[in-house]
């Protein structure tokens, strides 16, 4: 390699993260994140940040290596042709190769009010702007959780556990991403802090309301805080440049996340949708595929043909508020089987598990370089040092 390559990664999330160390730690390689937050979010603890038992932000001075550039800006174009990035502060980015990593975020409800007055754990303004609602409403008001997939559970235990009135809207079913045997000791627990689970064809809500939800029985739940927790959706920056996608927004890759006609774009996480393998979208995914598609360009960057992704799933940890959780085992190709780790031991499980993934992230950004990551605006200008309470920006659109 006799000149630099530089590497763009867009998003940083697990996976834009993971994909900037890898492809940091290789020599004539030059990589920079954009991302419109100056901490990384741990998506996986937004609902502890909602009773104060985790602040859910890491440093990226601790989860990003030094040799990855580090700019707090927000991707409003991707020129493919030109090969470049456009930011919303104004600037652009050339790139030899570029790494999609955009995340995912609440999707829009599509139900009368709840785009208007229901609340969202999605990401880190949205969970901050809920748990100002929840300080600002009496602790024995009703709150209304909507969806049963795992945020809302996790929402919802959390909630019941810090002493609120929850009721949990499921739809159809409770859990529906997990084993009839995995749904009973997450009833049992829910219901030992008495969340109160609607479920079954009614328990859909067809409106929402500043002080009510409407199901489509007809029930009328009074609701002071309404948290919508169903369905994810990606930004449409890929759809905006002109890049091909899934039905969802999803950049449509290839088996080795090579974007589907452009073989310069690589994609990572939530954000990438392989048309002949879909995967669940979840931080387990991320942190194969942040590192898979920085193989993919390296290997492109030392003209040898990239190798197709293997994911590897081992199931779903949920926390049920901070005393247990249920763990629920799958196998490799993520279909869940009857093993389960409840109770007590659930809990540990799944707090090993984000203990396990934020040291996955902190081992990587040492292999990285030592010292800070370069930060900086979109301008070039570098950012001030300031305490991390004063970093928060209200942008979105990346993880």
């Amino acid at each position: 390699m006799n000149e630099i390559v530089r590497v763009v990664v867009v998003g940083g999330g697990y996976g834009g993260v993971t994909a900037a160390n890898s492809l940091a730690r290789r020599d004539g390689v030059s990589v920079t994140l954009v991302n419109p937050r100056p901490e990384f979010v741990e998506r996986i603890r937004l609902h502890q940040l909602l009773t104060g038992s985790d602040d859910a932000v890491e440093s990226f001075g601790d989860v990003l290596g030094g040799n990855v550039r580090l700019v707090v800006d927000t991707a409003t174009l991707i020129d493919a042709t030109e090969r470049r990035v456009s930011l919303a502060g104004g600037g652009t980015l050339p790139y030899d190769y570029l790494v999609y990593a955009v995340g995912s975020g609440a999707s829009d409800p599509g139900v009368p009010g709840a785009a208007e007055f229901a609340e969202s754990v999605s990401d880190l303004e949205a969970a901050e702007r809920l748990r100002a609602a929840l300080a600002a409403t009496p602790a024995t008001a009703p709150l209304t959780v909507v969806g049963a997939g795992p945020t809302g559970l996790e929402t919802a235990a959390e909630l019941a556990e810090a002493g609120r009135r929850v009721t949990l809207v499921c739809g159809k079913v409770l859990g529906p991403s997990l084993h009839a045997a995995g749904r009973r000791p997450v009833a049992r627990r829910l219901a030992e802090l008495g969340v109160t689970v609607l479920e079954g064809p009614g328990a859909s809500v067809t409106e929402v309301t500043g002080d009510a939800v409407r199901l489509a029985d007809g029930r009328e739940l009074p609701s002071s805080v309404t948290i919508w927790t169903a369905g994810f959706r990606v930004p449409d920056l890929a759809v905006r440049s002109g890049l091909l996608t899934d039905a969802e927004g999803r950049l449509l890759t290839d088996g080795t996340l090579t974007s589907v006609g452009d073989d310069r774009i690589v994609a990572a996480g939530d954000s990438a949708s392989m048309s002949d393998h879909p995967f669940r979208m979840s931080c387990q995914a991320a942190v194969q595929l942040g590192p898979a598609a920085a193989s993919t360009i390296l290997r492109r960057i030392a003209m040898k043909k990239p190798a197709p992704v293997r994911m590897f799933f081992a199931g779903q940890c949920l926390s049920l508020g901070r005393n247990e959780g249920v763990t629920q085992f799958s196998y490799p190709n993520d279909k869940v089987n009857a093993l389960r780790v409840s109770g007590r031991p659930g809990a540990g499980v799944k707090e090993i598990a984000c203990r396990f993934t934020l040291n996955k992230l902190l081992s990587g950004a040492r292999k990285a370089g030592s010292g800070t990551p370069r930060a900086s605006r979109g301008d070039g200008a570098a950012l001030p040092e300031t305490p991390r309470s004063e970093q928060r920006t209200t942008t979105s659109g990346t993880s």
